[in-house]
């Protein structure tokens, strides 16, 4: 289970990060610096293997959110630098939660319920079908509306298994 973290906030800069001296993976991570608006910057290592949601490709100035481990070691500087697993690029038409779902498929912070139709497509971070029952697994979860209940319910737009 990853204890998911996330950081909101417009994209200011993306630069290329070398993470070897024999520049052997140049040019295959990326360093985004990211501001909330408030004062607070983050720097998001972006690696082959961190996941963007829908696809999108992300540029100077977009709002994203983007998702780390909260429990994995990071280097003590400022402005914190983070490895990021998931990014999302905000719209305003769908809502992401990023979690682990236990199962009754209502997320580790108790503020959201799945109400999964038979037409809910699910599948894994490499877009193919996840043919097994979503519960007890970090998802990544994109959605519109709401109830008002505590926790909120929804029927999601789709759902990806983060295995």
């Amino acid at each position: 289970m990853v204890n998911f973290k996330s950081f909101r906030g417009i994209v200011t800069q993306i630069n290329d990060f070398m993470i070897e001296q024999n520049g052997e993976s140049e040019g295959c991570y990326k360093l985004m610096t990211v501001e909330d608006g408030v004062g607070g910057i983050v720097n998001f290592v972006i690696s082959p293997t961190t996941y963007f949601v829908n696809h999108e490709i992300v540029t100077v100035g977009n709002q994203i959110t983007g998702y780390y481990d909260g429990d994995a070691p990071v280097p003590l500087i400022y402005p914190p630098q983070y490895r990021a697993l998931v990014v999302v690029k905000e719209t305003n038409y769908q809502n992401v939660k990023v979690d682990f779902f236990n199962n009754q498929l209502v997320s580790s912070d108790g503020e959201l319920k799945l109400n999964l139709s038979p037409y809910t497509p699910i599948f894994l971070t490499n877009d193919q079908p996840f043919s097994k029952n979503p519960a007890n697994r970090n998802l990544i979860v994109l959605y519109g509306p709401t109830t008002r209940s505590i926790p909120a319910q929804t029927t999601p737009y789709k759902i990806i298994v983060w295995c």
